[in-house]
């Protein structure tokens, strides 16, 4: 089924971008020209201090200063809907693997942990002289945390998984572990060390969280009972072909091939109608040989074999929520973040439905090219909270940037997680 994705990928356009309202981008403007001249009548009045009395200086000096407070309030009144859209310290995942590990829905003390850690991620982007001293104390927090809540964090695994989990959960805090280590770099005030233990605590985080999530944490509406549903994840491993003659080139050296490997990992633990939906169809052999259409920031991809996907609703679940929005985008200048958010390269997606944007398409998908450079301020893209993100490429983000229209999907294989995929007897309507 054609889509509005596939139709603007055809005309060369990003799918389906939303800029700020014409009316709020005017009235920005205004009070910004209005601050502007306020500044300007401040600094000319310094100039011309001199040749004023000082009585008369001080006073209009205060006239304009009042002035442009004034207005620096009425900005704050007048935008606050703005504010997540266009703030630089807006907190959303950059990578896949970031995203996916918020995503986990763990035991509140590893949440905690994870938060702590993933903090030091943050405050190691800060240049030149970094707070040491905040990353030590992230890293003893987590080291508390961990061992005062060692029962509740093995204890709410599943049985068979209380032997990896222990193991995990010594590695974490073992005298040569993966805590201890990132205070020897803190200490050493080494970042490049620091950065690559960090990212192998998170990891060692992240797998505890998995053994604590082995299924859905919310019970799914009744009416979306007979749908396809994936209860965890699941990894697609695509194989993608030029059909020109060219070759992908990998960056991490090696010969260049006409075939090229991605991996995607979907998360039903967020999306799992969505993940569902898409891991049948892969397991269908619907993108087999699909050729691949590209726009600026979108690959996208349609089932050609004929097969039929399920008529799913958007689905979308929003960060501190506990299940998913249906049929419901998220206001992204209100404040509402999504739990997997589009704004991360390599994200991937299903299209509107071409009836309804309430709805995803039956079988096209897309990977999102997430350009800052086409986002607010706050690095979110402008379709963020509009469509049903599943999951994110984690293996052959490189190849992304190389594929061109025209090359061809070869295959798409579920290699992980087709234990965890429900598969009705029957469903209310295939498309």
């Amino acid at each position: 089924m054609a889509s509005r994705v596939a139709a603007m990928a055809l005309a060369g356009a990003r799918p389906t971008a939303h800029a700020p309202s014409s009316a709020a981008s005017t009235e920005r403007r205004w009070w910004r020209s209005q601050l502007s001249l306020n500044r300007r009548g401040m600094i000319a009045c310094a100039s011309h201090r001199t040749s004023c009395t000082a009585k008369e200086g001080v006073i209009q000096w205060l006239r304009s200063a009042a002035a442009a407070l004034a207005i620096a309030a009425q900005i704050s009144v007048s935008l606050p809907a703005e504010a997540v859209l266009y703030s630089p310290d807006t907190k959303i995942p950059r990578t896949g693997e970031l995203a996916l590990r918020k995503a986990i829905p763990a035991n509140p003390s590893m949440k905690i942990i994870q938060e702590s850690l993933e903090d030091i991620s943050y405050l190691l982007r800060i240049p030149q002289r970094k707070p040491y001293g905040n990353m030590e104390g992230d890293v003893k927090k987590a080291m508390k945390i961990a061992m005062d809540n060692k029962e509740a964090i093995l204890g709410s695994m599943p049985a068979e998984n209380k032997e990896k989990g222990a193991k995990l959960y010594t590695s974490l805090l073992e005298e040569k572990g993966d805590l201890q280590t990132l205070l020897k770099y803190i200490k050493e005030n080494n970042p490049d060390k620091l950065s690559i233990a960090l990212a192998s605590s998170l990891d060692t985080v992240g797998e505890l969280e998995l053994l604590q999530a082995p299924g859905l944490s919310f019970l799914l509406p009744q009416q979306y009972l007979e749908y396809p549903r994936l209860t965890g994840r699941g990894v697609v491993e695509f194989t993608v072909e030029k059909v020109d003659g060219s070759t992908f080139f990998p960056t991490g050296g090696g010969e260049p091939k006409s075939t090229a490997t991605i991996q995607v990992v979907i998360d039903g633990y967020s999306a799992p109608l969505t993940a569902g939906n898409f891991a049948k169809l892969v397991l269908d052999g619907a993108y087999d040989g699909v050729t691949l259409k590209c726009a600026s920031q979108a690959i996208t991809a349609d089932d050609e074999t004929g097969k039929k996907g399920y008529t799913v609703p958007l689905e979308v679940m929003p960060a501190g929520q506990f299940e998913p929005l249906y049929r419901t985008p998220l206001s992204i200048q209100d404040g509402e973040l999504p739990v997997l958010p589009m704004s991360v390269y390599g994200a991937v997606a299903m299209a509107h439905s071409v009836d309804s944007d309430e709805y995803s398409s039956p079988t096209q998908f897309f990977f999102y090219l997430y350009d800052k450079r086409n986002s607010g301020l706050g690095g979110i893209s402008f379709d963020e909270g509009q469509f049903s993100v599943f999951g994110y490429t984690t293996d052959g983000r490189d190849v992304l940037s190389q594929i061109k229209t025209g090359d061809k999907i070869r295959s798409a294989k579920l290699v992980q997680g087709r234990e965890r995929l429900v598969l009705p007897s029957a469903a209310p309507e295939e498309s």
